[in-house]
């Protein structure tokens, strides 16, 4: 039973691999948004005016999406790359089970789906969902792999920024399977909080996601991670409330 319940699952999953929607990117006056995207590591290093035109040359549109909205479904092709204005995304994946694993997310000024933007005709393998109400930058970051028909000033710097932005992303995806390499809750538990203490310098922090997403990020069963932090709280560990931590102890 288990077997054909499988096969079923496998079955719908490959014909979502098999739909093919593809995505067509129209021009929008998006000015308000040059002193944001200036902040952004894609765009570092550039003026208005380099903005401007690498906005339009990257066909740039912008989208709305609302709480747990799909942005891109597993099996889309020739996506954009997007950048978050606003609000914020994961990118996760469901096995033929129903297990949910958290990849990573975005946050504003941050990108997503640069993998498959770059790589053609390759269907998406996690899907993207809002946390929350959010805001999207789509660009056509295929066409910075070519020349520039506008020979932009600053197509160089882009390239530049995209290959550094996404060296730092393999190091965050390099993080989370040193998070999840342990096998037990309490330990694949420190190693994440070691980290969020180490990036935020600070003993005392909040994290990205609720309950539900840290366990899904960490492979492990909700309740089970529940029960393990109060374990640690009771042992002296850590103190926490909601998505708000605190070490007590050296990890």
């Amino acid at each position: 039973m288990l077997l054909q319940q499988h096969n079923k699952t496998a079955c719908r999953r490959k014909d979502k691999f098999m739909s093919i929607k593809k995505f067509s990117i129209k021009n929008y006056d998006m000015k308000k948004y040059y002193g944001f995207l200036e902040k952004t590591v894609l765009f570092q290093g550039c003026d208005d005016e380099s903005i401007e035109n690498m906005l339009d040359c990257l066909s740039a549109e912008i989208r709305t999406y609302d709480k747990d909205e799909v942005v891109f479904h597993t099996g889309d092709v020739n996506v954009p790359l997007g950048v978050v204005l606003s609000g914020k995304v994961h990118i996760g994946q469901s096995d033929v089970f129903g297990n949910y694993n958290i990849m990573s997310d975005a946050k504003p000024g941050e990108f997503f789906a640069e993998s498959f933007a770059c790589a053609r005709n390759i269907p998406m393998i996690p899907e993207v969902v809002a946390d929350e109400k959010s805001e999207i930058l789509f660009l056509g970051i295929e066409k910075v792999l070519s020349t520039c028909r506008g020979a932009c000033q600053f197509h160089t710097k882009l390239v530049s920024n995209l290959v550094t932005a996404i060296a730092s992303k393999n190091i965050r995806l390099m993080q989370k399977i040193t998070d999840t390499a342990p096998k037990s809750i309490r330990e694949r538990v420190l190693s994440y909080l070691s980290y969020q203490s180490e990036i935020n310098e600070s003993d005392e922090f909040d994290i990205a996601y609720n309950r539900q997403q840290m366990a899904d990020y960490l492979g492990v069963d909700r309740s089970a991670l529940s029960a393990e932090l109060g374990r640690m709280r009771d042992d002296g560990i850590i103190a926490f409330r909601k998505n708000h931590f605190r070490l007590l102890t050296s990890c």
